[in-house]
């Protein structure tokens, strides 16, 4: 509508002119430092539109290598482009070479080289081609130094995931001197030191692990039931009490109040002879929340007074009759004390009520004390069955 109007009014304002310029086509007179140019009205606006459209092609020449260089620019990156969508297509189809190929052939023209070096190192993880991978990586860092983070903590995570640990240490060293504090860092460290049994430096970061929350709840808690049990075996190895109390005491107080925890310190401290203690503090537990693990530690207890001790088994027998645990534990104190006919009977309640094959190994070796070794031999048999879900064989007839 809009240019419909203005073509209407261009079409009059020409009808206008020419029928102006019939009447009269005008005179002009140019006279400039003795040269005198005379031309009609018609024949001026003529030279003023071909000087005009000359000065256009003037500029668009001037232009032209400008505008060439950005459509090739442009091409480029275009093309560039495509090739990271087909490289990363081709690794997501489990094409991880010619994936690699792809996004490393277009890097150095593409608008975003960090995207298409990490994924080609993570390709060429893939292929088990770390140095490979480690190059990329470095390329990626000069490329992109503003990066160097992530990329260092990709670097680490794949170091971690193809069993490089010791590498993937270095690098997370490394970037401990600008980010030590990173989330993902400290995940990671934990993960490397926890896969090569450091407990020492797992037990250096855990207030930052536990400040930064780097790991979920549940995952903090087993990486730290797992520092208290390397450090309570080893000083249960060495026999130190106070050693096993400064492990123990390193924990929260939610963590020492799960049983499992308890039971731990409880087998390092009875090592290293604190059984009438223990006993005393693992009746209370039991009395606040009866778990079969400290349940089978008491049983392991050897105190001062075995009656007393053993006794308060039995009574606890009277409520929880049906308790495989139990039975299991008073049968071992029963051994202990070489009350034989005692440990038998509880021996076969708690087999009666789950076959174990501890509980097996037990019987078996009782009833060899007691001179019966084919009734021995069927009770290894039963419980190798146990262990390994299939029949064995059972011995030969004498």
């Amino acid at each position: 509508m809009k240019f419909g109007v203005l073509l209407l009014l261009a079409v009059a304002g020409g009808a206008l002119g020419a029928h102006l310029l019939l009447e009269d086509i005008g005179y002009v007179l140019i006279n400039m430092r003795g040269y005198a140019i005379e031309m009609s009205v018609p024949g001026l606006l003529l030279a003023l539109l071909l000087l005009y459209l000359l000065v256009r092609l003037l500029v668009r020449l001037l232009r032209a290598p400008r505008q060439l260089g950005r459509a090739a620019g442009s091409y480029r990156s275009k093309r560039a482009r495509k090739q990271v969508t087909r490289g990363l297509i081709e690794i997501a189809e489990g094409n991880a070479a010619r994936g690699e190929r792809l996004l490393t052939r277009g890097a150095r023209r593409s608008d975003t080289p960090l995207l298409n070096y990490m994924a080609a190192a993570q390709a060429a993880q893939t292929q088990g081609a770390d140095q490979r991978r480690d190059d990329w990586l470095r390329l990626a860092r000069e490329r992109s130094p503003e990066a160097e983070i992530a990329i260092l903590l990709t670097q680490a995570e794949l170091q971690v995931d193809s069993g490089q640990v010791v590498e993937a240490m270095t690098t997370l060293d490394r970037l401990g001197e600008t980010a030590p504090d990173n989330r993902r860092r400290l995940a990671l460290l934990a993960k490397a030191c926890r896969a090569v049994e450091d407990w020492t430096r797992l037990r250096e970061i855990l207030p930052r692990l536990i400040k930064s929350r780097a790991l979920e709840t549940g995952e903090l808690a087993e990486l730290q039931r797992d520092v208290c049990a390397a450090f309570l075996e080893q000083a249960a190895r060495e026999g130190d009490a106070t050693r096993v109390d400064e492990a123990w005491a390193t924990l929260p107080k939610p963590a020492r109040a799960d049983p499992a925890m308890f039971a731990l310190y409880a087998r390092a401290a009875a090592r290293c002879g604190r059984h009438d203690n223990l006993e005393k503090a693992l009746r209370k537990a039991l009395k606040t929340a009866w778990d079969p693990a400290l349940v089978a530690v008491y049983g392991e207890l050897e105190t001062s007074r075995p009656a007393a001790h053993l006794g308060h088994l039995e009574a606890w027998l009277t409520r929880r009759g049906d308790d495989p645990d139990l039975l299991l534990a008073t049968a071992r104190l029963c051994l202990q004390n070489q009350l034989w006919g005692k440990a038998r009977s509880y021996l076969e309640s708690s087999l009666s009520l789950r076959p174990d094959a501890y509980a097996y190994r037990l019987y078996g070796q009782l009833l060899e004390k007691m001179g019966e070794t084919d009734a021995a031999a069927e009770a290894f048999r039963l419980g190798l069955e146990t262990v390994t879900g299939h029949t064995a064989l059972p011995a030969p007839e004498s």
